[in-house]
């Protein structure tokens, strides 16, 4: 773990939400074990899970230190539930991975059943994954990513560094903030009352993400007290993940292209107090739903949302994920050459997913400061390529290798266990501690659909 980047980091966060050059409040770290990678991914860990948490005290004005502790921050990363007497969910369909082509490497994600239809629509139905890999060695790798991704699918080449920074949109993502903000038009001011014990204690979250990045964003408002309710469409499953990120949420299902769908999202967008949502840059928007509308339907509204690869270039609207953006920007192409061998090396978790979402959640309430500040309404938009891009600028030397992370202890573990559909499971301690503002759920995960589209009367918020 190394101190020097975590504050350089924690810096540039600070700096990327406040759009100020003031220096940003001290930390106090502990629990310095680092997961082992080409990139200080702990350092990032702890710094955006500390931007959120300061966040958080900014929003109370509460003075109290803050205490960031690096190794939960970085579990965190890996995974908050344990599932116990039970085997974790796969995290990956069988053909998602790496695969050798005739010039380089090419990684396909599969693990959406569209997504993995769109893959076979190029390269045909295959029994096993060896004889997929026997057909991707005939395909030159940029030819084959354009070929997935034309026909609907999820696709990246390696690239190094240089090839990404020459790219059009790694030019296009380097010109970009880290994270986006603006004041949007007056609404009335809140209600909000913050107690500092929940500060998000009758606040509307209504949250339109899926996979991690948001999801992670919406699971820490949820940890402060915020009603957060999860809206995916008709048929999606997240089944790697669920357990995972739908703690302390209700799950709910809407079809926005239908008339009775919109007719129930506007319903409960207009009581809403915050919209996170993570479709492609242009996705809402040919619904209908711009940020004029979004403003337009709720005065006020919080609305932070992410894309992928960026919110300008040739790539804003392509399909992206964490392990693709790895592979794109060059992050993975660093990680083959710390290694020393041919084949790619990504980062040992979902990172860039996982800090980008501690990032929107500090977004959100940054957001609500600056709406009681102004009585304003507030958009931000941040991107997983943009957070790529601030982890690249810090790569570890040759001498700067951590000792590694080692496996999850019982004290890493709160001692009451998580009972949810799934089965008994243990949870994570928090990773920071703010004193008087504890980070905790009063739901148990749940399924995606289970719960009615609407909001739920205060008397039975818990």
């Amino acid at each position: 773990m190394n101190d020097r980047i975590t504050t350089e980091l924690w810096q540039q966060l600070w700096q990327g939400l406040r759009n100020a050059l003031s220096p940003p409040p001290p930390l106090i770290l502990s629990g310095r074990q680092a997961l082992v990678s080409a990139y200080p991914v702990s350092e990032l860990a702890t710094s955006s899970v500390a931007l959120a948490a300061q966040a958080v005290a900014s929003l109370i004005d509460s003075s109290q230190p803050l205490h960031v502790d690096c190794a939960l921050a970085s579990r965190w990363f890996q995974h908050a539930i344990r599932p116990i007497n039970r085997q974790p969910a796969a995290l990956w369909d069988p053909f998602a991975g790496d695969y050798a082509c005739a010039d380089g490497w090419l990684r396909l994600h599969t693990n959406a059943p569209h997504h993995r239809e769109a893959m076979e629509r190029v390269l045909g139905r295959h029994d096993n994954r060896q004889a997929l890999a026997a057909t991707v060695t005939g395909w030159d790798r940029f030819t084959l990513e354009q070929a997935v991704v034309d026909a609907g699918g999820c696709a990246a080449a390696l690239r190094s560094r240089e090839e990404w920074q020459q790219h059009p949109q790694g030019q296009s993502v380097s010109r970009e903030a880290l994270i986006e903000q603006s004041l949007q038009p007056c609404g009335p001011p809140p209600e909000w009352s913050l107690p500092p014990a929940r500060p998000l204690h009758g606040v509307r979250v209504l949250d339109l993400t899926r996979i991690i990045a948001g999801p992670v964003a919406t699971r820490f408002l949820a940890g402060l007290g915020a009603e957060v309710l999860r809206i995916d469409p008709p048929g999606w499953q997240e089944p790697s993940l669920e357990e995972e990120i739908t703690l302390g949420k209700r799950c709910a299902r809407l079809d926005l292209k239908s008339a009775e769908g919109r007719r129930q999202f506007e319903l409960l967008l207009g009581q809403s107090d915050v919209l996170v949502h993570g479709y492609r840059a242009d996705a809402l928007i040919n619904l209908g739903y711009d940020q004029e509308m979004l403003q337009k339907l709720k005065p006020g509204l919080i609305d932070v949302s992410l894309n992928a690869w960026g919110w300008t270039g040739p790539w804003r609207n392509r399909r992206g994920f964490d392990s693709l953006v790895q592979m794109a920007c060059g992050i993975a192409d660093r990680g083959r050459q710390w290694q020393g061998g041919d084949a790619p090396v990504p980062l040992p978790v979902q990172a860039l997913d996982h800090a980008t979402g501690y990032l929107m959640a500090a977004a959100v309430l940054e957001g609500m400061r600056q709406r009681r500040l102004h009585s304003t309404g507030f958009a931000a938009r941040l991107s997983l390529a943009r957070t790529a891009s601030l982890l690249s600028d810090f790569p570890y030397s040759a001498d700067e290798q951590p000792a590694g992370l080692g496996a999850r202890q019982p004290q890493d573990e709160e001692q009451e266990t998580v009972i949810s559909h799934w089965g008994i499971a243990a949870q994570l301690r928090a990773p920071f501690r703010l004193p008087g503002t504890p980070l905790l759920w009063s739901r148990s995960p749940s399924p995606l659909g289970s719960a009615t589209a609407e909001w739920l009367a205060v008397s039975e918020q818990r």
